[in-house]
């Protein structure tokens, strides 16, 4: 089932798919380890649900809800990385 990562409920991993959106956003969520197979972890979300933290490649990373949208992911699955 694949969804964006934006939707993805705290304490929920999944496996990033691919990145929807191009330029810098995109080369800059890909230098941050939001590649295709990587695993990741909706960790919390800030009081009023944006940004929310997310836990990928061993790092916590905040992401805008925005952000987080073009980036979309597998639910439930394991990464090959």
């Amino acid at each position: 089932m694949e969804l964006a990562l934006s939707a993805l409920p705290e304490g929920t991993a999944g496996v990033v798919e691919g990145i929807g959106r191009g330029g810098e956003l995109r080369a800059r969520l890909l230098d941050l380890g939001f590649t295709p197979g990587a695993r990741v972890e909706c960790l919390f979300a800030a009081p009023s649900g944006d940004p929310r933290a997310y836990l990928v490649r061993g790092s916590v990373i905040a992401l805008r809800g925005g952000d987080a949208a073009s980036i979309t992911v597998r639910k439930g699955a394991e990464a090959w990385d």
